[in-house]
């Protein structure tokens, strides 16, 4: 039974009956170039010179660059191109199968699949020659055929690439074709004329341009397949660190949640702090990271206060003196939670720092003036005027005129002026909500920063 089982022929998968049509279509494909014309004369005088372009391509095979998960571009476009032009679709198709038949090797069927689909870019392309030109020695004839010829040859290479790696099930046809369609885009206009003054070299003045121009042209494909592939890791830069941002971003939301739900009353106050302090740093001309950390510095300017106990952080009445020196060390403890978080040290030093006064009766340090790191200034105006303006169990909040002139009379003592200043230009032209720290988009700023599954409750008391 065992032996029958091993015996039976194995039924063929999706992979090898692509495989097989891929025959089928080159052997149509061949079918219709000897209707459309056997051979060109070049062709049958030189096949050496079709051997000889066989080779190039096979060597330019070897030079493949991965531009994707599942996809590499190579340089053996250029020769199998310029055997479609000149010497028509049968010596492309030779001339574009041995180009890939050097990557012979297990998995097999890969390799039957990548030498049919060499075949077939030659024996498209070259059709698409044969109809547009026939052997002119126009040059503008002649480029308009080598556009025409790359255009099908990139149109089928994209199809086929595409197809196989969703029939592979190891990646999006959607997606493989956005990535290969991008550089086609490119590099067909860059090579097009390449070929084109090859050609027209080749008819009107020797065969043997072809092995000068080929050296160098295979090395500007060479370096612009490099420079495509720089571009694609710059853009995968920017998304990795894209997502690390995001990534402390989750984190930062995490803490402010563990914040919210230690101090119902204060919940979403932080959330308003890192939007007013966003907004300052933009007023003051910071650039694009300094606001996006005022931000951040914002969200995380009172986590240090996870760490005092429950009825420290509840209590409605006036604190003692003790109780006071418990809540005043939040900073310190925010400081050395933060300090432990990789990159987040100078957040940690802002943190520590938006209580001091500019007249140095602040703490923990009692720094003064300049000495106090620019975007704890930041923290410190729009904390202060956010608790002004928001409701207590032991009093009503303020009324946003009230609080903005409670902090221009604290100007040079508790406050900087210049970020007191660039508040109040912010403040001026603001609706009520933005002035009451109620507008919808206050919530929207905690949540935004939520990330594998934690959710931040951000609604402004």
């Amino acid at each position: 039974m065992n032996i029958y089982a091993r015996l039976a022929p194995r039924r063929l998968g999706p992979i090898e009956w692509y495989a097989v049509g891929l025959a089928g279509t080159a052997s149509v494909v061949a079918g219709t170039s000897f209707v459309l014309g056997p051979l060109s004369d070049a062709a049958r005088a030189r096949w050496w010179l079709v051997a000889a372009v066989a080779c190039i391509a096979a060597l330019a095979e070897r030079q493949s660059v991965r531009i994707g998960a599942n996809t590499e571009m190579s340089v053996s476009t250029l020769p199998i191109l310029f055997a479609a032009v000149q010497f028509g679709p049968i010596p492309a198709m030779i001339v574009g199968g041995c180009a890939l038949s050097t990557t012979f090797g297990r998995p097999f069927t890969r390799w039957v699949i990548w030498t049919l689909s060499g075949s077939l870019l030659g024996g498209a392309s070259g059709i698409t020659a044969i109809l547009l030109d026939g052997d002119s020695k126009s040059f503008g004839r002649i480029l308009l055929t080598v556009f025409a010829a790359a255009v099908t040859l990139a149109v089928a290479d994209i199809a086929m690439n595409a197809l196989t790696v969703q029939i592979r099930k190891s990646g999006s046809f959607m997606a493989t074709a956005r990535v290969m369609g991008r550089l086609f885009t490119s590099a067909v206009p860059f090579y097009t004329p390449m070929i084109g003054v090859l050609v027209y070299a080749y008819r009107s003045f020797s065969p043997w341009t072809v092995l000068f121009f080929f050296v160098p042209a295979l090395a500007a494909q060479r370096l612009l397949i490099l420079y495509q592939r720089q571009a694609q890791l710059v853009s995968d830069l920017e998304g990795a660190n894209k997502r690390l941002e995001e990534a402390g971003l989750s984190f930062a939301g995490a803490l402010v949640a563990a914040l919210d739900a230690r101090d119902r009353y204060t919940a979403g106050h932080s959330a308003a702090v890192a939007v007013y302090a966003r907004d300052i740093a933009a007023r003051l001309g910071l650039p694009e990271p300094q606001q996006q950390l005022a931000h951040l510095c914002g969200l995380l300017h009172d986590i240090g206060k996870v760490g005092l106990p429950a009825w420290v952080l509840e209590k409605t009445g006036p604190l003692t003196l003790a109780e006071r020196r418990q809540m005043e060390a939040h900073v310190i403890l925010g400081e050395r939670i933060l300090a432990n978080v990789d990159q987040y040290e100078e957040i940690a030093k802002v943190v520590r720092h938006h209580h001091e006064r500019v007249d140095g009766n602040g703490y923990p340090d009692k720094l003064r003036g300049e000495e106090i790191p620019l975007l704890a200034r930041v923290i410190a105006v729009a904390d202060a005027y956010n608790a002004m303006t928001s409701g207590r169990p032991y009093r009503d909040a303020m009324p946003s005129a009230v609080a903005r002139m409670r902090l221009a009379q604290a100007v040079e003592s508790q406050f900087d002026t210049t970020v007191v200043a660039a508040f109040e230009a912010i403040l001026a032209g603001a609706s009520e909500t933005y002035l009451s720290g109620a507008r919808a988009d206050f919530a929207v700023e905690a949540q935004r920063h939520t990330h594998l599954g934690l959710r931040v409750q951000t609604t402004l008391a």
